[in-house]
Parts: C-alpha cells; sequence; structure tokens
C-alpha cells in the first residue's frame, strides 16, 4: 500500500429530487443523500465506510462507478476528474473501476451460464478474440476458487458463494485497479463471509487492488480495512486506521455503534453496560440544522444545534485520524 491517493473525493453532494406525481409531476422536495462527504484512497488500500442503512453508503458507491451523476462536488481517479469525461474516457475508466454487489442473485443475470457472465466484459470492451474468452474465464474461476465445471451452470443452479465468486471473477474479467464492494458479503452465511473476505484479501495482495468496502457490520469492517470512515445521515462524522478508530472511537454515534455490537461471551454481555441510542434517524429530506446527529446525541450542547461541526484532525487519538465533533476532539486542529 503507498499513501499516493488513488481515489480523491472532495465535496461530494448527492440530492435526489422527489416529485409531486400526477399530471404535472412537479419537483417539491429534494432527498440529501450525500452532503458534502471527502476522503481519499490510497493505492492498495481497502478503505470501508460504515453506517446506518439509508446513510449514504451506497449512493457513494454508485457515484465513484459513474451510475449516478453527483450534484456538486469532485472525484479524481489517479489525479483525473472523472466528472468531467467523455463518452470514450468514461469507457476506460469502467475497465479499471468495477463492482461487487450486495445480492448475488439479484446482481447476476439468471438467463445467462457462468461463463456468458463472466466472459461478457471481454465480449462488451472487445479486449480479446471471442475464441479466447473460455480459456480466460475458466482461469478467472480458478482464481475465485471455483471449478470449472460451472460453466454451463446457471445462478440458480449454484450456492449464494459460488454466486459471489462468480461475481467477484467477473470484476477482475478487465484487471480493474479499483473495485467496490458494496455489502458484498452481508447477504452470506457466516461461515461463507469468511471464505469471501479471504478471498478478497488474496486478490487485494496478489493484483495489487484498492477497494472501496461498504458494509454495516463492523467485525468484517475490523478484519479487512485499513481506514474506515463512519457515516451517518449523508455526512462522514469520522475517519482514521482501523485499529485506532476501534480502539478509542471520538465521535458519540461511533461509540454508540461499536457499543451496539454484542460480546461473544454470554456471562460478559449480561454485566456489559449498554445505553442504545434513543430516537429515529431524522429524514434526509429534511436533516437536523447544525450537527445531524444531535438530536439523539447524549453529550450535544446548544452549539450544537446551529453550528455544523468541521471534520477536523485530533493528532492526539492517533495517526490519520479526524472527528466531526467539537465536544468530543482531543486538541483538534484544522485538516
Amino acid at each position: 500500500m503507498t499513501d499516493t491517493p488513488l481515489v480523491q473525493v472532495d465535496g461530494l453532494h448527492m440530492h435526489f429530487p422527489v416529485s409531486s406525481g400526477g399530471l404535472f409531476n412537479k419537483t417539491h422536495d429534494v432527498v440529501k443523500a450525500v452532503n458534502g462527504v471527502s476522503f481519499d484512497i490510497a493505492k492498495g488500500e481497502t478503505f470501508g465506510l460504515v453506517g446506518e442503512s439509508g446513510c449514504g453508503k451506497t449512493t457513494i458507491g454508485r457515484c465513484l462507478l459513474k451510475l449516478e451523476e453527483p450534484t456538486s462536488g469532485t472525484i479524481r481517479f489517479n489525479g483525473q476528474n472523472v466528472l468531467e469525461f467523455n463518452k470514450r474516457e468514461t469507457a476506460g475508466y469502467r475497465k479499471q473501476v468495477q463492482a461487487v454487489f450486495q445480492d448475488p442473485f439479484s446482481s447476476l443475470n439468471p438467463r445467462m451460464s457462468v461463463e456468458d457472465i463472466v466472459g461478457e466484459p471481454f465480449l462488451v470492451h472487445g479486449v480479446c478474440p471471442k475464441a479466447e474468452i473460455p480459456a480466460r474465464v475458466r482461469d478467472l474461476l480458478s482464481i475465485c476458487g471455483l471449478p470449472g465445471r460451472l460453466l454451463d451452470r446457471y445462478p440458480h443452479e449454484m450456492s449464494g458463494g459460488q454466486r459471489q465468486r462468480v461475481g467477484i471473477a467477473r470484476a477482475l474479467a478487465l484487471k480493474p485497479d479499483f473495485i467496490v464492494c458494496d455489502e458484498a458479503v452481508s447477504a452470506l452465511d457466516v461461515s461463507i463471509q469468511a471464505q469471501i473476505i479471504s478471498l478478497l484479501e488474496s486478490l487485494r495482495a496478489e493484483f495489487g487492488l484498492t477497494y472501496l468496502f461498504i458494509a454495516h457490520d463492523l467485525s468484517v469492517v475490523r478484519h479487512i480495512c485499513h481506514r474506515v470512515a463512519v457515516m451517518y445521515l449523508g455526512r462522514i462524522v469520522e475517519i482514521g486506521e482501523s485499529e485506532s478508530l476501534f480502539a478509542n472511537p471520538l465521535h458519540p454515534y461511533t461509540r454508540a455503534l461499536l457499543d451496539a455490537v454484542p460480546t461473544p461471551d454470554p456471562e460478559v454481555e449480561k454485566t456489559r453496560a449498554f445505553t442504545p441510542i434513543e430516537g429515529e434517524v431524522p429524514s434526509p429530506m429534511n436533516p437536523p440544522s447544525g450537527c445531524v446527529f444531535h438530536p439523539r446525541c447524549p453529550i450535544a450542547r446548544e452549539s450544537c444545534t446551529k453550528d455544523v461541526p468541521d471534520l477536523l484532525a485530533a493528532p492526539s487519538a492517533g495517526a490519520d485520524r479526524s472527528v466531526a465533533c467539537p465536544v468530543t476532539a482531543p486538541t483538534p486542529v484544522a485538516a
């Protein structure tokens, strides 16, 4: 892993219009899915993005894949502004950036065999002769731990773990530099999750891949990610190296997420003090003023209701730590 950013996201906003329907179908509101998110991902790094459902994690991933056009902000890949790419440049970018989706059953075409699914990127981008595709597909299946006899199988004829391996093989077909893993293991059994995580780690080491790992399972994120960003209602509230963040969470929301993880030992779990977060996640159409977490925060003060906290460096908490909470940040300085 190097310190050179492969991906740079700066001030990303993604707002979805909400229409009234009916004859005129006018826009009457917007869903503020992502609000001013910034982060870098170094080459060879696995960068985790965690938070509750609806916080904007997947929307960021879709923006990086150019499946959504952001409302504002910049996304740079190898120093180039992705949002300014023309059609030809976008096609080249999509060779370098691939995705592994959450549900391996719905992300694979049920009418296509494994050979057709994994071989489709070769056809779409015309990177090799058609006669060579079966051999290329066999090689990719072998890399992902699948036997060649599955070539003629269809998605419904395989297990969930096998389907996800097919999805990973398809993502590797064009030799990408960057892969967005959107809840890539959350739909799998725990034992299969461990196998897929091990596969992703070995592929990263072998091919020099870089991952954006979107998840809500903190134990998985802690195991696989080098750095982690915690999101709440469209904003990053804390970011830092994985071990440092898990050992010493600074933001009240990060602390609440970690406190909610059960302890394997039932005796310890019975005596563990745990106070759940009160209230519900506010609507992204009408987020709270000031700090978006203040309506549910146990340490909120008057200024939290008015001032939007910046993501500030907290060097005394460990290297590369930043938090958007002036109450808990130890001697914060501008990042």
